[in-house]
């Protein structure tokens, strides 16, 4: 992110080198669409959460480069979490424009504090195995594919466009993690086994996903499928061991958060004001 230029600006400059942060298909997804905010709409708290989750997201698939096990995983990860960076800095930049108190994504990436992000739980938690990240992977891209489905139709037709151009993106992302999942699972004894420890050690954070209930029907009918097919079974996660409540919406985090931030944050915190 450079100063003076907008992720609007940004994805339509034809040579700008900034084109590398919004992953793969560089047509501007906003063009022709009024980007005024419509009134009586929650578009700047839910363009911050979905920016917060595929800001975090994309920062933790992109700490698997040089650790990948294989060449073509690393640039397959990094192309995810280009993917993922894009959309957070399409979203952020609305949300900032949205609450119209002189923000940009910059500050909203870089300025706040641990409690002001809104991110789902899930997103945040550090890096474990590879099989860890593609069970990780396949319920964050399963669930946020059902989402922005949804979102293809919202009011704002910013958001909209947004939606439907990550719909694309966010089904690439779901069939890689499916595929690896059935690979892992229908692999050895002990890729089955680790990609079982996988799940259930993901799996407390769905709940948090589906604070409105919206999509949860879909989301397991895809997850069973996928599993069925790994011959894995779907995870029997104690109510005592799940994570109740928005508490990432909410502002509360694990602990890993603040570990993460002051990595992707120390830079600007370290040279405030300076450009790019």
């Amino acid at each position: 992110m450079s100063e003076g230029i907008n992720a609007y600006d940004a994805v339509v400059e034809l040579n700008d080198h900034t084109h590398w942060a919004f992953g793969t298909g560089f047509d501007d997804p906003l063009a022709g669409i009024d980007t005024s905010v419509p009134p009586g709409t929650d578009t700047a708290e839910q363009c911050l959460a979905l920016g917060d989750d595929a800001l975090i997201m994309s920062h933790r698939l992109a700490e698997w480069c040089t650790n990948a096990p294989e060449l073509e995983d690393e640039v397959a990860l990094a192309n995810l979490a280009l993917d993922l960076l894009g959309q957070a800095r399409l979203l952020l930049s609305r949300a900032a424009q949205s609450r119209g108190e002189g923000e940009t994504e910059d500050t909203l990436a870089y300025l706040r504090g641990e409690h002001e992000f809104r991110n789902v739980r899930l997103v945040e938690l550090p890096r474990g195995d590879f099989a860890h990240e593609i069970a990780r992977l396949l319920v964050f891209s399963t669930w946020r594919l059902g989402v922005f489905e949804r979102l293809v139709d919202a009011p704002d037709p910013v958001l909209a466009a947004i939606a439907a151009k990550g719909v694309k993106e966010l089904t690439y992302h779901r069939e890689y993690a499916a595929a690896w999942t059935v690979r892992l699972g229908d692999g050895t004894d002990l890729s089955h086994r680790r990609m079982a420890a996988a799940l259930e050690a993901v799996w407390p954070y769905v709940d948090e996903l589906f604070d409105s209930g919206a999509g949860r029907d879909e989301f397991d009918a895809v997850i069973r499928q996928v599993l069925e097919a790994a011959t894995l079974p779907i995870p029997n996660v104690s109510v005592a061991a799940r994570v109740a409540g928005r508490a990432g919406r909410d502002g509360v985090h694990t602990e890993a958060m603040g570990y993460l931030l002051a990595e992707m944050q120390s830079v600007v915190r370290a040279h405030p004001g300076a450009a790019w």
